[in-house]
């Protein structure tokens, strides 16, 4: 009989999570959602990415380094971004300009991510997000959605997104993500 199985499977049922991704609801049925799956050496280097950050922005980022830990120590990784192609059209100001057209027209900035973006864009994100991490819940894998890991990958070229949140995932008998510590 085979013993502790489930660690086996974590990386298929990560695949079922960003399905609950692609398959949460989108502003006008438009899906500009990016979905990706970590390997281990990908895991690494985002990891030893987000220490990098955390060393680049000294004081108040040094929670990367903490975050990192929690990737190093999860079973699984995934990365939900997404990609501004076209605004809504809808001109809501919600971006912070009057109408798409002047948004579109702006200089694209890069920073983290790059903007300006559409913000029914990044709502799409959240409930794309928030669909994942149910999912994950459902089939009893902790996990925790990262600001840090996210932009790691996305420095790293690994995601093709604007916008991109990482969640590492985690099948243990304690949740690593609750009582983090600081390194």
């Amino acid at each position: 009989m085979e013993q502790n199985p489930e660690k086996k499977e974590v990386a298929e049922m990560a695949r079922i999570v960003l399905a609950a991704a692609r398959t949460a609801p989108k502003g006008k049925g438009i899906d500009d959602i990016v979905t990706a799956l970590a390997d281990r050496k990908d895991m690494e280097d985002i990891a030893t990415e987000m220490e990098n950050i955390a060393d680049e922005k000294s004081d108040g980022f040094q929670f990367l380094k903490r975050d990192a830990a929690n990737v190093r120590q999860a079973d699984a990784f995934i990365a939900i971004g997404v990609k501004h192609a076209e605004p809504l059209k809808l001109n809501c100001a919600a971006c912070g300009f009057a109408t798409c057209t002047e948004m579109k027209a702006q200089k694209i900035i890069e920073g983290d991510y790059a903007g300006p973006n559409c913000a029914f864009k990044n709502i799409d994100l959240g409930i794309a997000i928030g669909s994942a991490v149910a999912k994950a819940k459902d089939l009893c894998i902790d996990n925790r959605i990262m600001y840090s890991a996210g932009n790691a990958a996305r420095s790293l070229g690994l995601v093709e997104a604007d916008v991109v949140m990482g969640i590492p995932l985690s099948v243990s008998g304690k949740s690593p993500f609750f009582d983090r510590k600081w390194p």
